[in-house]
């Protein structure tokens, strides 16, 4: 079974290499040659454009940053759709809009061919480590085919429900993960102001209610108060735009998002977009 893969960002490519390692014939395709050309070195197979990658696939993998190149990749000129063959299979990786991923799996629906929409939680050590949590939404015989594959990437694959059911839980998840993170940069900004030892204080913490995946993943950041990127401030802020977006039509109301929202806008006035979300802490530092 072929398999394409079509992004190879901080995610993405090491991704792409668990599934190589796993043994499967893989075809990629990035906008940077870099990523590319890594692969390649690995054994995959260099694609010029996506149609190519399904021209050659039988299941296509997309990890791309946000709807519209979603939407570009798969349905626009030497898109997936011009190359992909009925009864196969792409499975979208991105955290995106749940609607689009509704539109798009109807767009290649009438092509004869089938979508998951399979978000991911874990960040870039995830990504790396092969563990992260993998969000499904789709039909169950076609899950069931993609499973495996699924976790070559992903220690916990989970079916959620049908198409853009995906992406409707990974907002969840993303809902939870920037309320975390906003009270741990609070509360460790509020003990490094009263004097307290942070390391000490987060060993103290963690075995109670309080501990969380968050704040073990984010503690050296915090205490260190470096903010290298496992995963943006400008994605995480997209995705609670699209949380804010769904929200209207569902009568759910979002008010710690709006909060953390205007946050991360706020330093990303400041230059700090391209830095990890956990840069959040920079707001209570004064």
């Amino acid at each position: 079974m072929n398999i394409g893969f079509i992004g190879l960002g901080i995610m993405g490519k090491p991704m792409a290499k668990h599934v190589l390692k796993a043994g499967y014939p893989l075809f990629v395709y990035n906008l940077s040659p870099q990523s590319v050309e890594e692969l390649t070195q690995l054994g995959a197979n260099a694609c010029k454009s996506p149609k190519e990658v399904a021209e050659a696939a039988d299941i296509i993998i997309t990890m791309l940053p946000d709807s519209p190149d979603v939407e570009k990749v798969a349905l626009g000129e030497n898109g997936i759709i011009e190359g992909i063959s009925k009864d196969n299979i792409v499975i979208d990786m991105s955290s995106i809009n749940p609607l689009i991923a509704v539109k798009v799996s109807e767009r290649l629906g009438e092509r004869g061919a089938h979508m998951l929409d399979a978000p991911v939680s874990g960040g870039e050590i995830g990504a790396i480590e092969g563990i992260l949590a993998i969000m499904v939404g789709g039909d169950e015989e076609i899950f069931e085919k993609c499973e495996p594959l699924l976790k070559t990437m992903g220690k916990s694959v989970t079916r959620v429900g049908d198409i853009g059911a995906g992406n409707t839980v990974k907002l969840m998840n993303q809902i939870i993960v920037a309320v975390h993170i906003a009270a741990m940069s609070e509360a460790f900004a509020f003990g490094k102001k009263a004097g307290v030892d942070l390391q000490v204080a987060y060993e103290a913490i963690k075995g109670g209610l309080a501990g969380s995946r968050v704040m073990d993943t984010k503690i050296d950041n915090i205490c260190k108060e470096q903010y290298d990127p496992g995963f943006r401030i400008k994605l995480h802020a997209k995705d609670l735009r699209n949380a804010l977006s769904m929200s209207g039509s569902l009568g759910a109301e979002l008010p710690n998002v709006k909060q953390i929202l205007d946050q991360f806008d706020i330093l990303a006035e400041r230059g700090y977009a391209d830095e990890d979300h956990s840069a959040l802490h920079r707001l209570f530092l004064k």
